[in-house]
């Protein structure tokens, strides 16, 4: 089976994303198209972008790196579970991204995100899509937003508001169908 990592991308104390991840990963789980892995920019605990060379090179001096680039290389396709913060996307997140080229390239990605008001934290998606495509990922046109954060959070875990596991569900077969097609044209390039 192809492995999907859903990554946890933020980092600051008190944060719900792992609560979103853990339902995230049992629903892909019950999903059943994946082998799910979870991920957690806060645990992997990547300093600012501090490689000498361009990482389209691939030269990485850094165990840190390295380390990265080996979790990510073990990815079939990834879902980023991403808050909204001052109106757009992380700075661990573009910063986890910025560590690596070839790595995502041509690799299925959708973006789980919420925040605290009513948004969802669409304006993140939007800003971060057109990265994610010049960077040479192959990003869903469906998405998951999750508005209203704080009311769904607590000590029971995330508790998803109704329709959310078909839209999650929506998303992951979208996920597969970009893997199928992944697969196809690399095999027409061979």
């Amino acid at each position: 089976m192809p492995r999907l990592q859903l990554i946890t991308v933020s980092t600051r104390p008190g944060r719900v994303g792992p609560q979103v991840a853990a339902w995230a990963a049992e629903e892909a789980r019950r999903h059943g198209g994946f082998d799910v892995e979870t991920l957690d920019l806060a645990e992997i605990g990547l300093p600012f972008l501090d490689e000498p060379e361009h990482p389209s090179e691939s030269k990485y001096v850094h165990q840190h790196t390295k380390d990265w680039s080996a979790t990510i290389s073990r990815g079939d396709a990834y879902v980023f579970v991403m808050p909204m913060y001052n109106g757009t996307y992380t700075a661990p997140l573009k910063n986890a991204i910025d560590f690596l080229h070839h790595e995502w390239q041509d690799k299925p990605v959708a973006l789980l995100s919420y925040t605290a008001g009513p948004s969802g934290g669409v304006p993140a998606i939007e800003a971060l899509r057109p990265i994610l495509t010049r960077i040479g990922f192959r990003p869903t046109e469906r998405s998951v937003s999750v508005p209203g954060i704080a009311e769904l959070t607590g000590p029971d875990g995330f508790q998803a508001p109704e329709g959310l596991s078909g839209e999650l569900a929506d998303l992951l077969d979208e996920l597969a169908k970009q893997l199928t097609e992944a697969e196809a044209d690399a095999a027409a390039r061979v």
